[in-house]
């Protein structure tokens, strides 16, 4: 009995002074690595994300190294103790390697700042460390609940005929998780690609938002009413979506009024310019007003504008329609829309069958301008005189209209226009850019396809011969 109790007793001392031990060396390894790095960030954060982990591998091993020492192999409780000690050394050293990954990680990422204007290689980075992150806690897991089952002898057993059927068994489990596998690695594909990134603005299902995470099987897109559309990965490979910021966060945005024929473009135009300087929305790039359609009654009017980013190009829209609504309501109310009806004079006119379709004969009296009788030119019915031209606009006199003011051939010029105002693909040297970059490949390149799209189709050597023949 009494040395059953000294038993027990000394099994307990030597794994209590195996745990004050173990705490002792984790605080001078983590005073170490404090000093080593002078409080810096690096060694601060490997300071406080290893040391729960190194403190959990540190108890193991000093406790089962006690245990050994004050025990035999004879010991009934040994191979109990040992087993449970080897379980709790793989579960703890799979956290510290994940720890220490994780610092890893956290220091690639440090090096790239994301609250600069240009961060789109910092938010690659952080989008590949983001799906890397979640890999390699999967694998350490798997690898780690791996390692437990292996320390179990039927574990092995069933593990080594499952080896040999790996065949089947692999197949049955792709079918079975075909779609999480999809996600997987539509995930991977698009950490990896490019195709999004973490804070990229993008439009899915007809809604513009900011992409907030990113995973392996799904990603979250925070809407701009600060709702969250969950979707999978696979949506991302298989639908087409837009993508703000895919090379710069800047942007062009459009406001169209559908107004009168009266409207004022030049002045009109002239609004747009102040309103444009007068906010400091703009970023001075694009600011065009033009007349794009003029059918169905009304002329459409469109205002061109560029901002630095999708939300300050919102309220950018915004500020230009309200101001060219006041100023329109204010200056020229002729302009708003409005829709015209005319009534047609449907009394009969007669006429002879010997007449000419379109044309009476004049009443008794009646005489022509330019003087005679009967013989005289006949006049033209009232419902095909020239209508009458929209309120606020003068009318034309005979022999002053756009006919006798037909400008002569205009004289082509080497040198560009600068009216920035005006024009979206011509007129300034920003437009003519934009017109370049809208040309298509070129010409030569056009030719090369041509040419290469020709070596493609084969000959038939058949006819090549009778021809020669």
């Amino acid at each position: 009995m009494v040395d059953g109790t000294v038993s027990v007793l000394a099994v307990a001392l030597a794994a209590l002074a195996g745990v004050v031990l173990a705490l002792l060396l984790a605080e001078v390894v983590s005073a170490v690595v404090r000093a080593a790095g002078r409080r810096t960030w690096l060694a601060d954060n490997l300071s406080r994300r290893a040391r729960r982990p190194l403190r959990f591998v540190l108890v193991t091993v000093a406790v089962w190294i006690a245990l050994r020492i004050v025990s035999d192999g004879a010991t009934p409780w040994r191979p109990a103790v040992d087993h449970v000690a080897l379980i709790a050394l793989i579960v703890s050293v799979a956290w510290l390697v994940g720890a220490l990954a994780f610092v890893v990680e956290d220091a690639a990422v440090a090096r790239y700042r994301t609250d600069v204007p240009d961060n789109r290689h910092a938010r690659r980075v952080r989008t590949q460390v983001s799906v890397l992150r979640r890999v390699t806690v999967a694998v350490l897991a798997l690898c780690a609940v791996a390692g437990v089952l292996l320390t179990f002898e039927g574990a092995r057993t069933y593990g080594a005929t499952l080896l040999a059927s790996a065949g089947v068994a692999s197949i049955v489990l792709g079918l079975a998780a075909q779609s999480t596998l999809a996600n997987v690695f539509a995930g991977i594909q698009l950490a990896f690609t490019d195709a999004i990134r973490v804070d990229d603005v993008v439009v899915v299902e007809g809604e513009w938002g900011r992409v907030e995470e990113i995973t392996m099987t799904y990603v979250v897109v925070h809407a701009w009413d600060d709702r969250r559309l969950i979707l999978p990965s696979t949506w991302f490979t298989q639908t087409p979506f837009q993508n703000w910021t895919r090379r710069a966060a800047d942007l062009l945005g459009t406001v169209e009024l559908d107004l009168d024929w009266a409207v004022p473009v030049d002045a009109m135009r002239a609004e747009l310019g102040r309103l444009l300087q007068d906010s400091e929305l703009w970023d001075h790039r694009v600011g065009v007003l033009q007349v794009t359609e003029a059918t169905g009654g009304h002329v459409r009017v469109r205002a061109l504008a560029s901002a630095a980013d999708a939300p300050t190009l919102f309220d950018l829209r915004c500020h230009v329609r309200e101001g060219l609504v006041a100023w329109l309501q204010r200056e020229h109310p002729e302009a708003l829309p409005r829709t015209r009806w005319s009534a047609l004079d449907e009394r009969p006119v007669g006429r002879t069958s010997s007449e000419p379709v379109g044309r009476t004969a004049p009443e008794d009296g009646d005489v022509s301008p330019s003087g005679g009788g009967p013989d005289a030119p006949l006049r033209r019915r009232r419902d095909q005189r020239a209508p009458t031209p929209p309120e606020g606009q003068p009318v034309t006199e005979p022999g002053h209209g756009a006919a006798a003011r037909v400008p002569a051939t205009p004289v082509q010029h080497d040198t560009i226009r600068l009216d920035r105002t005006s024009r979206l693909f011509t007129g300034s040297l920003q437009a003519v850019e934009r017109s370049k970059a809208f040309s298509g490949p070129g010409q030569d390149v056009i030719e090369e396809r041509e040419q290469t799209a020709e070596g493609l189709v084969p000959h038939d050597e058949g006819d090549d011969e009778s021809r020669r023949g």
